[in-house]
């Protein structure tokens, strides 16, 4: 296994790019988004191309809570990895199918979470995930700094594929 940072200088480029929509919560304020005020841009480079990210609360670079949107086209694969921390996922909008397990297609154990649902997966669960004919929208909240570790590391989208 190899372990690689989550975020890396990509969601550096992410969080500015969502400046309006990411924001740090100070003693006393609050932090309001409406779906129209959520800013999108690119998802990080440990995700395959496609998805979007939107930072609403915090860093996920850096120690401390966060909270952050994912978007998922229809189709869309993230291969069997794990994170140092445990990961909260509550799906706004589509369907998340998520399986425990080391490979696709032998999954130890696999849910389908409609849009309403919420997941707690324990720091280091080895698990993967895929969205079927409609996009997805999640949120994920956890503790920064946030990695995924890909369990094999041909799947990281960070490496160059030669």
């Amino acid at each position: 296994m190899k372990k690689l940072s989550l975020w890396g200088l990509a969601v550096v480029a992410a969080v500015g790019l969502c400046a309006g929509g990411a924001a740090q919560a100070k003693d006393g304020e609050q932090i309001v988004f409406t779906p129209e005020t959520i800013q999108w841009g690119p998802g990080p480079a440990s995700l395959p191309a496609g998805a979007q990210m939107a930072v609403l609360d915090g860093d996920p670079t850096k120690p401390g809570p966060f909270t952050l949107r994912l978007k998922f086209p229809a189709n869309y694969k993230v291969s069997p990895h794990w994170h140092p921390a445990d990961e909260h996922v509550t799906v706004i909008a589509g369907t998340l199918h998520l399986a425990l397990g080391d490979k696709v297609g032998a999954p130890q154990e696999e849910k389908v979470l409609p849009a309403g649902s919420f997941r707690v997966m324990p720091a280091k669960a080895h698990h993967f995930g895929w969205t079927a004919e409609e996009g997805t929208i999640l949120q994920l909240h956890g503790m920064g700094p946030w990695e995924i570790n890909y369990l094999d590391s041909s799947d990281d989208p960070r490496i160059s594929k030669k």
